[in-house]
């Protein structure tokens, strides 16, 4: 009699820690996930046209009426001194940060295919068509960027974003030099 209670004490044991264990394991499962906001802010991330290292946020300077980044200040002075020494990476950095959006194939000068793109040095490229995403694929890496970022081809491929509020802003002058 006494071998049965001990093995109904065990199994009530049992029944009674085991869901009480789990739990524990999931609190410490969602402790340490941490939990992420609805409007986080997608990470800085870009190169520096002149030295290609990673670029930071606090150096920059002016450049087609957007922000070009730099990783340090003896850089920024070189872009300045001679730009179009640097302009194609300089460009490619303004898609990069999403200054500038592509507006139609940069080999063409065709409609975009959205099923035709490429990566070239980390930004999204699309093309009209296989062919001209294969006449990027199939060269080198600086010829890529050439090819895609270059004044001329830049000017006629890409367009500068418009800042948030830029439309609301222009209206609200617009509003006050009717009243006056």
């Amino acid at each position: 009699m006494i071998h049965r209670f001990g093995w109904l004490a065990v199994l009530l044991g049992v029944a009674c820690c085991f869901p009480a264990a789990f739990a524990d394991d999931e609190k410490k499962e969602t402790a340490e996930k941490p939990e992420k906001s609805e409007k986080e802010e997608p990470k800085f991330a870009a190169k520096c046209p002149v030295s290609g290292a990673d670029a930071k946020k606090e150096q920059s300077a002016k450049y087609k009426e957007k922000d070009v980044y730099f990783c340090c200040e003896k850089c920024k002075a070189a872009f300045e001194a001679d730009s179009a020494k640097y302009s194609t990476k300089a460009n490619h950095q303004l898609v990069q940060t999403r200054q500038f959006r592509q507006t139609q194939c940069p080999l063409s000068g065709g409609k975009v295919n959205k099923e035709e793109s490429a990566k070239i040095d980390g930004v999204k490229v699309t093309f009209c068509c296989e062919k001209c995403k294969g006449a990027i694929e199939g060269s080198t890496e600086e010829e890529q960027l050439t090819k895609v970022f270059a004044d001329e081809v830049f000017a006629k491929s890409f367009t500068a974003k418009k800042a948030d509020g830029a439309k609301a802003k222009g209206k609200i002058e617009a509003k006050v030099e009717a009243s006056k």
